[in-house]
């Protein structure tokens, strides 16, 4: 699906680019086209060339850079609605990791080309852009701070805490078809026996119990403690 005005109502729910001029919108939504990932397929690889930015409609992504010895670094995971691929783009540089879809997504994908004519030519899509990029940064400075200055187990609080939700009065992180535990060591920046000994850990210490569809916050004021460690 190409040129297509499908676009516009994801464009109306991506941070930051809402409040654009409708010509702006029209000329994002004619470049823009529509694919569709199947769970595990690859989105794009690590060092390729950018030549595409995408703004992810439903389902999740994850992107990821591997080690030499074969172990997944994950450098964010997304769900909709966001944009992924631009930072290659605008920094002329290659894809810096893989991005990979969790479960079948829907991605809109504009040509790198097309959105850097458009940006001289509509300053409101500049401004919405340098916004999105802004809110970058605070992301992988808090990476690199979880990474390099918490436990485990804190980084374990810290996302649970950051995706939890409200369900018939109590508060649970979901688990997701693809959360296994090899995914949520990823996305922690570990491996799957350390984060099961972090779960346990905050099992025995009350704070959650680990179901199978869901993961129980029994205590969440103790869980943000643990996650300033």
């Amino acid at each position: 699906m190409s040129g297509s005005a499908d676009f516009l109502p994801t464009l109306q729910r991506l941070p930051h680019f809402g409040a654009l001029q409708p010509d702006t919108r029209q000329a994002l939504a004619a470049a823009a086209v529509l694919r569709r990932f199947a769970s595990g397929q690859v989105i794009y690889l690590e060092g390729e060339p950018a030549e595409s930015i995408y703004v992810l409609e439903a389902g999740w992504i994850k992107a990821t850079r591997m080690t030499l010895e074969g172990r997944e670094q994950a450098l964010m995971f997304l769900r909709p609605v966001d944009i992924f691929g631009d930072i290659a783009v605008f920094t002329g540089t290659a894809y810096p990791g893989t991005v990979v879809a969790l479960e079948p997504v829907r991605v809109w994908v504009i040509p790198a080309k097309t959105i850097l004519e458009l940006i001289p030519q509509h300053p409101d899509l500049a401004m919405s852009i340098i916004r999105h990029l802004g809110e970058r940064v605070p992301h992988y400075v808090n990476l690199v701070e979880d990474l390099s200055l918490r436990s485990v187990e804190a980084r374990l609080a810290h996302t649970l805490l950051q995706n939890v939700e409200l369900h018939d009065g109590h508060l649970m992180v979901p688990r997701r078809e693809w959360t296994t535990f090899d995914e949520m060591a990823v996305r922690l920046g570990t491996v799957r026996d350390v984060l099961s000994r972090a779960l346990k850990t905050l099992e025995a210490e009350n704070l959650l119990r680990v179901e199978k569809q869901y993961i129980l916050l029994l205590d969440p004021k103790g869980l943000a403690e643990r996650a300033r460690r």
